[in-house]
């Protein structure tokens, strides 16, 4: 649900000179946010976890299968799983979103896009851990698309129907699938020509009551659906950005994506960049530390950062060893992988790959009191088909660092946050 109260702001830094992108040149939008896995009172909100659980492995599962048929093989421990369905008792629950009125925390980062030509504006949310464009069809007229905005693709010019489909399956057992088409694809001032994408003719019940129209994935063309550049890599491609990198700042306030390089305002010193593993297709650091106070309780793993997961996952094993570093934890619930720490001692946590110790803040690891004086960790143990040596990072990590992703140097790097 989004948050009245702070903006995310998405600076694009586009092609002048050769000369590097300095803040002035970029061209920037307001983007909102919406809530997460805390209730408004504060406490832990367990049955949107399970299904932000659900949500997230059937999300890498499909990824998984994207990169299989992309390259024809998996690499390391990455697993194909049955994907899992929604509880029947979880069902109503199944638009992860919490009413409007509810001005708390982060889910989801969005922004306006424009497709075609003349533009078709979405709302859409902005994924470093997916690679496909989608948004819904004028052509879609279930009752999930009322009230979305719709691509009408005989009102652009540019317009061009292309051969295939697109699908992605959900925890409820519905899909999001369509056609496939290349347009002309703006967000601000950077525009590419030709971008593959979806208008989806079918569109998950998941996505009712989401404020959201779809996706922009920010992640590798190795994972993508459509088999496709995503639409950054276009960019990057078309001599559209100076710098194939972006960064993100999320936070309560002030948050900022910026296409086509780093804006230096958003933080202090310089990046700490490190190398990823490109044979996944993911923003996938590798030699990871898990560190708790000034112990490291797990090492030598490797890091998914994805801007589209709200919270942390580990291998249930390795997750299992960092909470038991944490003076008075216990598991919440072990089928799901969550576990409590004692509210009125958080933990210090953090998280390194050779250089600094990037912390967690207490708020950004707290997802709210269950009773007993105890709280509920932002990482959960859950096997999602990515092995026994791959975390996955999300928005509860991103929200205390800067960023930076480089398709130029294959590599992701952090910076301290102003």
């Amino acid at each position: 649900m989004f948050c009245k109260a702070s903006l995310i702001t998405v600076a694009l830094a586009l092609m002048a000179s050769a000369t590097p992108v300095v803040k002035d040149s970029g061209f920037s939008v307001d983007l909102p946010k919406r809530a997460t896995l805390t209730k408004a009172d504060g406490t832990f909100d367990h049955e949107a976890a399970i299904l932000h659980n659900i949500k997230t492995h059937n999300k890498y599962q499909k990824n998984l299968r994207n990169l299989l048929n992309n390259t024809g093989s998996l690499p390391g421990e990455f697993e194909l799983k049955d994907f899992r369905t929604i509880p029947d008792a979880l069902l109503k629950r199944a638009t992860f979103s919490e009413p409007l009125t509810d001005e708390l925390n982060d889910l989801e980062w969005a922004g306006t896009i424009s497709i075609g030509t003349p533009g078709q504006s979405f709302l859409i949310d902005f994924d470093t851990g997916s690679s496909d464009l989608w948004v819904p069809s004028s052509s879609c007229t279930s009752s999930t698309c009322s009230g979305k905005d719709k691509y009408t693709a005989s009102a652009s010019s540019t317009s061009v129907r292309r051969s295939g489909t697109f699908s992605i399956q959900y925890g409820d057992g519905s899909t999001v699938s369509g056609p496939i088409y290349t347009d002309t694809v703006s967000v601000a001032s950077l525009s590419v020509t030709g971008q593959y994408f979806s208008p989806v003719t079918t569109l998950s019940s998941s996505f009712a009551n989401d404020p959201i129209d779809g996706i922009f994935g920010l992640a590798y063309p190795a994972i993508s659906n459509l088999g496709q550049n995503p639409p950054f890599n276009t960019a990057i491609n078309q001599g559209k950005v100076t710098a194939g990198v972006f960064g993100f700042k999320l936070a309560s306030t002030g948050s900022n994506l910026y296409l086509g390089g780093t804006d230096t305002t958003k933080y202090s010193g310089s990046v700490e960049y490190h190398s990823i593993d490109t044979s996944t297709g993911f923003w996938q650091a590798t030699g990871g530390k898990a560190i708790v106070g000034s112990t490291t309780a797990v090492s030598g793993f490797e890091t998914i950062i994805d801007s589209g997961t709200t919270i942390m996952y580990g291998p249930p094993s390795a997750v299992q060893t960092f909470y038991s570093k944490i003076a008075g934890s216990q598991v919440y619930d072990s089928t799901q992988g969550y576990y409590s720490y004692p509210c009125n001692t958080p933990p210090t946590v953090g998280f390194s790959w050779g250089g600094k110790t990037w912390t967690i803040s207490s708020a950004n690891f707290n997802l709210g009191s269950v009773g007993g004086g105890q709280c509920v960790g932002a990482l959960a143990g859950q096997d999602i088909g990515l092995g026994s040596n791959v975390w996955l990072l999300g928005d509860s990590f991103m929200k205390n660092v800067y960023t930076a992703f480089s398709f130029d140097t294959n590599a992701v790097g952090f910076a301290t946050l102003v």
